[in-house]
């Protein structure tokens, strides 16, 4: 398990920033250079930055605590 300290939130919206790049052009692009994939990834980003969209959490500190005590339990003792 790896903890991320609740101070480092940014960090998991860097994260989904780029899990968002990955999946609308990255993965749906047919680049057939590098110069390609960077034109395709520089105009998403121009699109993204002139039509900013924050990141709102969906969960709760309670229901994300509790879906983590869920796995805890679900693991313990299973010989790892």
């Amino acid at each position: 398990m790896h903890f991320i300290p609740t101070g480092s939130s940014w960090l998991n919206q860097v994260e989904r920033w780029f899990g968002h790049l990955t999946q609308q052009k990255i993965r749906r692009g047919a680049h057939k250079s590098v110069q390609s994939l960077e034109a395709d990834i520089r105009s998403w980003i121009t699109d993204w930055n002139s039509n900013p969209r924050p990141f709102v959490w969906t969960k709760t500190a309670e229901e994300i605590l509790d879906s983590l005590a869920r796995f805890c339990r679900r693991i313990s003792g299973a010989g790892h």
